[in-house]
């Protein structure tokens, strides 16, 4: 079975931007986890029920056929009117219980349309489930240098016209004595593939005119470098592109290592990934 890739060791922290921000609520929504996501939910109707059953008990007498004073009471009839169910049993008898129960359904049907106009969109957002490599390795290949990243398809099917942008970010120190982060994009071999099926091996050379010519462990360390890779591809079975990104710090990148093979043939001939080895590498 495939195994996730695990969090890169790696991590940026921004500092004067707000990592949740509430004037963007849409976008919050979308990028929770799912527990978060119906803990936030459970939370916003009990805080919602918790407000109208004290606005009920506020005029004694507002529901009828509820004891007088008993929360659980208006509890439960706040939340049957937010669910606009209305059992019968208990309704609103006064003016005052009917104003704020048709201030409470317009909270429900409100209410309603946004969580499952947001669930929707959490289910049907394509993702590419892509598994990475735990580490980029540094490897001979073809007698020269070369940087391999390896990634696999965790869907069942063939992903399509998938293409590959990998990015190195380095800190350099100029003349004056300034530190300043630079991006630079790092040529592959091959940075497209028709059909991705199993798992794909990129590889950037490192040769004279790399900006990772010269590399070593303590290269990798004094510069920082951190590897962005950027991946899309089409997927046949939701007839949408998806697209992600990974990263790799400088302890993620492994000088000296190369891939242990993951790719077989069982006895039947066929081609077999076997994705739970794609992190496994070995002494060139």
């Amino acid at each position: 079975m495939a195994r996730p890739a695990t969090p890169p060791t790696y991590t940026i922290a921004k500092k004067g931007a707000a990592r949740f921000d509430l004037r963007d609520p849409y976008h919050l929504a979308v990028r929770i986890s799912w527990p978060a996501f119906m803990a936030v939910f459970l939370g916003l109707n009990l805080a919602i029920n918790l407000i109208f059953a004290t606005l009920y008990l506020l005029e004694p007498g507002s529901i009828a056929n509820a004891r007088p004073g008993n929360f659980s009471d208006a509890f439960f009839f706040s939340f049957e009117t937010l669910a606009t169910v209305g059992y019968g049993a208990m309704s609103p008898a006064t003016l005052y219980g009917h104003l704020v129960t048709t201030i409470e359904i317009i909270f429900g049907m409100a209410f309603t349309a946004i969580l499952t106009g947001l669930t929707f969109v959490r289910f049907s957002r394509p993702t590419a489930k892509v598994i990475y490599a735990d580490s980029a390795v540094i490897t001979q290949h073809n007698g020269m240098p070369t940087l391999m990243i390896r990634i696999g398809n965790g869907r069942p099917g063939p992903l399509g016209d998938a293409t590959a942008r990998l990015t190195a970010l380095l800190a350099e120190t100029t003349t004056e004595g300034q530190t300043y982060r630079r991006s630079i994009d790092l040529h592959l071999r091959s940075n497209r593939l028709p059909v991705f099926a199993l798992t794909w091996t990129l590889m950037h050379t490192i040769d004279d005119h790399s900006p990772l010519h010269g590399i070593s462990p303590d290269w990798v360390r004094e510069r920082t470098l951190v590897l962005f890779l950027n991946f899309e591809a089409r997927d046949p079975a939701l007839a949408a592109t998806v697209n992600d990104v990974h990263q790799y710090g400088p302890d993620d990148i492994a000088c000296g290592q190369r891939y242990a093979d993951a790719v077989t043939r069982d006895e039947d001939g066929r081609t077999v990934a076997d994705l739970s080895r794609i992190s496994l590498t070995e002494p060139e």
